[in-house]
């Protein structure tokens, strides 16, 4: 089963500090982050892909985004 990060209601810089620290927990393998900032969704994929990681996709669902990372 996939883990999903929670970081909805949250602005900048919290996602991105949610991302990271989960990225440090799981070291591989892969995750969901929900945004429902448009800004943040940015810095999160920006974050990960800065560290190494890959974004396999982004799905838009009503009023918020899952991104799904990955290690390479």
């Amino acid at each position: 089963m996939n883990e999903t990060v929670d970081a909805r209601g949250f602005s900048c810089p919290q996602p991105v500090m949610m991302l990271v620290k989960k990225m440090k927990e799981m070291k591989t393998g892969s995750f969901d982050i929900l945004v429902d900032d448009e800004t943040a969704g940015e810095n999160v994929c920006r974050t990960a892909e800065g560290k190494g990681w890959l974004i396999r996709g982004i799905n838009n669902i009503e009023d918020y985004s899952k991104i799904s990372v990955c290690t390479k």
